[in-house]
């Protein structure tokens, strides 16, 4: 079996350990903060007093990570270049009393997270990860990796309408996975078990946020294994993408702006929470940059007038069975590099302006790159890019991959699309 002649497939490689190590936005911040420390950056507490020292610094705020690089005599006003994307993907979530089942078995009771394709989290072996919070207010994360859960479809002999009439999945009844067996539904059981898996004693844990998650790992599909098949894709794909390129970015020499990576939690359900794109978590990151070198509100008035951010999301590549979905002029293909998302309605933030500073990018990288818009005739989704130009008055560019199977449990990439984003993102940031 052959490789597709022209990939690099090192940097797919990584992504696809990335997204294995990654089954909660904690875990993904967690993996974005060592990958930070190895390439010199370090942590600055939040409630710390910041100094105004060159090099490269990041804050972790629950399922957030806020990383930036300051090159040695940066001025106060100098502006910023920002990769914004998000750490968390539709799924199935814990409730908070789990405990629960009937006729014999066990179940686990969750809560239905974003937008997910429901079907595809049935029949399926699913693992549990999150964050643990324990009694001193300490977290733990927790990743049950292994066949623990299971959402099981009712039989077609049961059901016979589903052959004519299609599935139709009730989103309280019909998605409580099974986890064993047992008459007596006991209270604490499920926590109790992961408190053992984790090393803590018992009674430790008083709060938790945990997801389920698929515990096939990502693979490369197709002949020549030009395409790639894994989870959470949207929008970890962007997470590893802008952690790679904040790094090099910092290693080079000569940047005339502070490069930084903005990876928010909580994208999927309306970005409005203390870690979302629409709290104010990045204004104050760039704010204290901005006064621990010794400025003024007048020097972060410059430096925001100066920013621009690319707001790296996945998009819709073309689907070969459901073309007509498509603008028929607009058809992104895996593999035909990083795409340029335009919405006149400012579901994306795109403007000609922005797809200058996109195109040229490019253009320094060697990178092509693809425009997506959507059918007239389809509501159109959105991202953190609207929200983070009107909160923060930032000029923003919407871009992304293209995949297939968007929202689901497993989606489909291109082997190559993942570094050609990270070329396009490292030349954006350094320039």
């Amino acid at each position: 079996m052959s490789e597709a002649p022209h990939a690099d497939r090192g940097h797919t490689d990584d992504l696809m350990t990335f997204l294995a190590a990654s089954p909660s936005p904690y875990h993904a911040v967690a993996n974005c903060a060592e990958r930070l420390e190895k390439a010199g950056f370090r942590q600055v507490a939040e409630t710390d007093a910041w100094d105004g020292t060159s090099g490269g610094k990041y804050v972790l705020r629950g399922g957030a990570v806020i990383a930036w690089y300051v090159p040695e005599g940066a001025a106060p006003h100098t502006p910023f270049r920002i990769v914004g994307a998000h750490t968390d993907s539709p799924n199935l979530r814990v409730k908070p009393l789990p405990d629960t089942g009937a006729h014999g078995w066990r179940q686990v009771a969750v809560e239905i997270y974003g937008g997910p394709l429901l079907n595809s989290w049935l029949d399926r072996d699913l693992g549990l990860a999150g964050r643990l919070t324990l009694r001193d207010g300490s977290t733990r994360l927790v990743d049950v990796d292994r066949p623990l859960l299971r959402v099981p479809q009712l039989a077609i002999h049961l059901d016979r309408s589903v052959a004519a009439e299609g599935l139709k999945l009730d989103k309280q009844r019909h998605l409580q996975p099974v986890w064993g067996l047992g008459h007596d539904v006991r209270d604490g059981d499920l926590i109790a078990f992961l408190e053992e898996t984790a090393g803590l004693p018992a009674g430790e844990v008083t709060g938790w946020d945990l997801m389920v998650h698929p515990v096939e790992p990502p693979a490369y599909l197709g002949r020549d294994r030009e395409l790639v098949a894994g989870p959470r894709m949207d929008n970890l794909l962007s997470v590893h993408a802008g952690t790679a390129a904040l790094v090099a970015a910092a290693s080079g020499a000569g940047l005339r702006n502070i490069p930084v990576l903005a990876a928010f939690d909580h994208e999927e359900n309306g970005s409005q929470s203390d870690t979302g794109a629409d709290g104010p978590l990045l204004g104050t990151v760039l704010e204290r940059s901005v006064f621990a070198r010794g400025g003024s509100f007048e020097d972060r008035a410059r430096a925001l007038a100066g920013t621009v951010c690319l707001s790296s999301d996945t998009g819709h590549a073309v689907h070969p069975n459901y073309a007509e979905r498509h603008d028929p002029t607009h058809h992104p293909r895996v593999n035909g590099g990083p795409i340029l998302k335009v919405n006149v309605n400012n579901r994306y933030a795109t403007d000609g302006s922005g797809r200058a500073v996109f195109a040229a990018a490019c253009d320094r990288a060697g990178v092509p790159f693809q425009s997506f818009v959507s059918n007239n005739s389809m509501p159109c989704g959105t991202t953190i890019g609207p929200i983070t130009a009107a909160r923060h008055g930032i000029r923003t560019v919407d871009i992304g991959v293209a995949i297939l199977s968007m929202h689901s449990a497993r989606e489909l990439c291109g082997a190559d699309d993942p570094l050609l984003l990270t070329r396009a993102l490292t030349a954006f940031l350094e320039d």
